[in-house]
């Protein structure tokens, strides 16, 4: 796994000259081509994973008016999740949970589920694994690998996007997730146009939008099944399936980035009946994943 995670940064202006030529070609706010994210998760050799599961640490509860404009104002559950991508020799982590004071933010002054044995879990699944990224620098996304005790044990496996550190330095969430320059010079940083291959059947593809470093990270599994996790670009599948965004008052989002994002994966769930696209928040899609055997439950 380290062997191959150091090819990728070394195939790195490859995929950054080809996803140059393409956005060259677009005068859409934002673009990807779904052809070229495979063929970057094929440029580097090696066995591909053999599954990616899901751990869910925390809840919230908001509307799913919130989560999807124009759809009820009924109660819905916002799970909060992080994901761990399996290979022969090893793991990548997506997503490093949050602590419970990060938790607490969320809840707004409302106390919200929040499961212990879960986080640890997903702690411990950051210090056994080979690489750690995250889809966007938000708290429940990042506060794991950021307020975490272990962070200088973690941070030369983490592997952030320049974008997603500078939001981290400049415009944090909340103040606790901003790194000092000693952390951040620990981190792994990287640097991609639009699609960078990372490991054997994976391939990240920039999507900033909900932040400014949010990335999707793509999958291609041993069996031939494919993943997407697409972070917060939707909350619930709905607003994939109705190509509708979000309605919540506090995320302030580019609506043309956003826009374009969301009708790229509208596409996606029509016409690629083998990919199955893995929205974080979406509690009723974990569930529906796991009973299919898409996801696995719990971490290894």
């Amino acid at each position: 796994m380290t062997k191959s995670l150091n090819l990728s940064l070394l195939l790195l202006a490859l995929c950054m000259a080809s996803a140059q030529a393409l956005a060259a070609e677009s005068s859409a706010p934002w673009s990807a081509d779904i052809d070229q994210v495979r063929q970057a998760a094929a440029m580097i050799p090696g066995p591909r994973p053999l599954r990616v599961n899901v751990i869910k640490f925390a809840e919230s509860r908001r509307p799913k008016n919130f989560a999807v404009k124009g759809l009820p104002a009924e109660p819905s559950v916002q799970a909060r999740t992080a994901y761990q991508i399996v290979y022969a020799d090893g793991t990548v982590m997506v997503d490093t949970g949050m602590d419970p004071a990060t938790h607490r933010f969320f809840g707004r002054g409302v106390e919200e589920p929040y499961f212990p044995d879960q986080a640890a879990r997903v702690a411990h699944a950051l210090r056994s694994a080979r690489a750690i990224l995250v889809t966007h620098e938000h708290g429940d996304h990042i506060a794991g690998l950021m307020r975490s005790e272990s962070f200088n044990e973690l941070a030369p496996k983490a592997v952030l996007t320049h974008l997603q550190l500078q939001t981290l330095q400049n415009e944090p969430q909340i103040p606790e997730l901003r790194p000092s320059p000693e952390m951040a010079a620990r981190l792994r940083l990287i640097d991609y146009s639009d699609t960078m291959a990372f490991a054997p059947g994976m391939a990240l593809i920039k999507a900033p939008g909900h932040t400014p470093g949010s990335q999707m990270i793509y999958v291609a599994l041993q069996s031939g099944k494919e993943l997407l996790l697409a972070g917060d670009v939707a909350w619930h599948m709905d607003g994939v399936r109705l190509n509708t965004g979000k309605d919540a008052p506090w995320i302030k989002e580019p609506p043309e980035l956003m826009a374009a994002e969301l009708n790229w994966l509208n596409g996606l769930f029509r016409s690629e009946k083998n990919l199955s696209i893995v929205i974080s928040h979406d509690e009723e899609q974990r569930r529906e994943y796991i009973a299919q055997g898409i996801l696995g439950d719990g971490f290894e």
